[in-house]
């Protein structure tokens, strides 16, 4: 694993959108408030405000931000701003020589959770299931979800030789999944992030591999039914038979439609008869507070204590 080097007051950052579009310019103004609030320094991504349809600019375009940003010597982090859709087409187009040989914080999540993924598979470099600056929601964003944010911002989650617990929001306790194995502990790198998108890379040189990781999951939007099919899909491609633990996060407004009939979300879990460790309702998606944790990091769960800890 290449720990990217912490942030530090003064440093430049990259901001980027590598999915859809940011629809209100406002919100990028936002983002770059948010950054020099931080005593970091921003720069704006050349593409980070255009628009292609339902991209924020071509393939090229979008590509060439992330690119120039891990090659700028003077650019020390990337920050995707905006999620949605998109990030699967620029996995073939990603210079992953240049960021292996100079690595730096990367954070995102939602359709970005591809690129954290991809990015710690072809390179080892360990990337940040974090909020995106420019979503309407970041605004509202509560004093843990920042807090929690900035640590691994400014790397004050490292873990030393010891190990050191997620810390949750107040009042929040992960949920006893009842079909746990015998032996509930389980512990590898973490990987994972938004089930929408990470379903879609089955069969591609970009496929996530969960063999002896913790495997989160989370999703925002979906049906019951088609979460059902994703989940099946993984689990016919082996995904939870060859993971060491398994993470669900927030499955958010993913509601019956009430055209017919559907099973719901705990059912369909339950349905998927897992054999390893469970955590269920982890307080991280498209929700707030959130969570945020490193992509690729060693981490140790505990399902009966329903404890999650970096190693």
């Amino acid at each position: 694993m290449i720990y990217p080097t912490p942030l530090q007051k003064g440093d430049k950052v990259a901001l980027i959108a590598p999915s859809s579009p940011i629809s209100d310019g406002s919100r990028v103004d936002y983002a770059m408030q948010y950054i020099k609030s931080l005593g970091l320094v921003p720069v704006e991504g050349a593409n980070c405000r255009k628009s292609h349809g339902h991209l924020a600019g071509t393939d090229a375009e979008r590509a060439h931000d992330l690119n120039c940003a891990f090659a700028d010597p003077e650019i020390k982090g990337v920050f995707c701003i905006r999620g949605g859709n998109g990030v699967v087409r620029l996995l073939d187009k990603i210079d992953y020589a240049a960021i292996r040989q100079n690595p730096k914080f990367f954070c995102g999540y939602s359709d970005v959770s591809l690129l954290l993924n991809a990015i710690h598979q072809q390179t080892g470099l360990v990337t940040y299931h974090t909020p995106l600056l420019a979503e309407p929601n970041f605004a509202d964003a509560d004093e843990y979800t920042l807090k929690h944010f900035e640590k691994y911002i400014f790397g004050e989650n490292s873990t030393g030789n010891n190990l050191l617990p997620v810390e949750l929001p107040v009042d929040c306790e992960l949920d006893f999944w009842p079909n746990n194995p015998t032996n509930p502990i389980a512990i590898g790198p973490v990987c994972g992030g938004n089930l929408s998108g990470l379903s879609v890379l089955m069969g591609t040189p970009y496929e996530l591999d969960t063999r002896g990781k913790i495997f989160f999951i989370e999703v925002v939007g979906e049906r019951p039914q088609r979460i059902d099919r994703m989940l099946h899909g993984m689990r016919l491609a082996g995904k939870f038979e060859h993971c060491a633990g398994v993470i669900f996060g927030d499955f958010t407004n993913c509601n019956p439609d009430g055209t017919y009939p559907c099973l719901d979300i705990p059912t369909i879990i339950a349905e998927l008869q897992l054999t390893v460790p469970v955590i269920w309702n982890f307080p991280c998606g498209h929700i707030l507070p959130t969570v945020s944790f490193p992509i690729g990091q060693v981490a140790r769960m505990d399902a009966n204590n329903k404890t999650l800890e970096l190693v």
